[in-house]
């Protein structure tokens, strides 16, 4: 790790550089592959009453889609046919802890941040134009949704009019959890539409990356919601993506900015995803943060 960590501290010490080629490449590449422009979330306009939707990780499972929960889905992309400007994809990566960050994350244009992050000004901002919510956390921190929805509607409510996007047919498990929150927040916060992220898109972008050698049980949010932003935005900034227990200067760092969890260990493949976003950042695709921010 010492000597990743001095190689990572070279590069990062080379003049850094914006490549709009490549940027178009990336964005172009995206776009013909998987097209979150068109299917990132399941729409009116992209799925049909009565349609089968697949589940992202089980070719056993299918899901018929009722007109009910139909009718709750957004009529279409809320940038449907414009560029998202400078984006700000933020992680939870514990490197942010004291970064400073706050200020510079909240002059994006959007901001991406994922699983109700807490935020506050100093080290992350507070602006979020889109947030997950992981249906495990609905399962563990929100047990009587129905009855009780005060908890998570107060949660939810610090993102302002945020879409918060669901992965309703990741695993089957998740689809009941999704539906329910759904149901529980559309009346309570209506300016805060819940999105369900389309299996389709999700699966087409797994089958990209290991078709370039990326292995991983599943790809993590985190990165899927890059590769949105490297197809919708003109600028892409990644901020709290670390997949390690110290900083480059070997100081130790929290797995989270906000808790002392620690990392899941079989799941993602999160320092095979960071040396891809490294590739990313020295191709000029994209602008990897992993220092502290400074204001002048």
């Amino acid at each position: 790790m010492e000597s990743f960590t001095e190689e990572l501290n070279d590069f990062l010490k080379c003049p850094y550089k914006l490549n709009m080629t490549e940027q178009e490449i990336n964005r172009m590449r995206l776009q013909f592959c998987c097209n979150a422009t068109g299917s990132l979330f399941l729409t009116k306009r992209n799925t049909a009453i009565n349609q089968t939707i697949p589940y992202e990780t089980s070719t056993k499972h299918t899901y018929k889609m009722n007109a009910a929960i139909h009718s709750m889905l957004p009529e279409d992309f809320p940038w449907s046919g414009r560029r998202l400007g400078r984006c700000a994809v933020v992680g939870s990566g514990g490197i942010l802890k004291n970064s400073s960050c706050g200020r510079e994350i909240d002059s994006a244009d959007f901001v991406i941040r994922f699983n109700l992050a807490y935020i506050n000004d100093s080290d992350v901002g507070l602006k979020t134009d889109l947030v997950t919510i992981n249906p495990s956390q609905i399962r563990r921190e929100y047990k009587n949704l129905v009855r009780n929805p005060d908890p998570l509607v107060e949660r939810v409510s610090v993102y302002g009019n945020a879409s918060l996007a669901m992965p309703a047919f990741a695993y089957t498990f998740c689809t009941g959890l999704s539906i329910k929150t759904l149901k529980v927040l559309r009346p309570i916060r209506p300016q805060q539409p819940v999105v369900f992220f389309s299996p389709i898109y999700l699966r087409t972008l797994d089958r990209f990356w290991k078709g370039r050698g990326l292995k991983s049980i599943r790809l993590s949010t985190g990165f899927m919601l890059i590769n949105m932003a490297l197809e919708l935005c003109e600028h892409v900034h990644v901020y709290g993506f670390w997949p390690f227990g110290t900083d480059l200067q070997n100081n130790p760092v929290p797995y989270h900015y906000y808790d002392k969890l620690r990392p899941h260990r079989y799941l993602h493949k999160m320092p095979e995803e960071f040396v891809r976003l490294l590739q990313l950042h020295s191709q000029g695709a994209l602008t990897l943060h992993l220092q502290p921010c400074l204001h002048l």
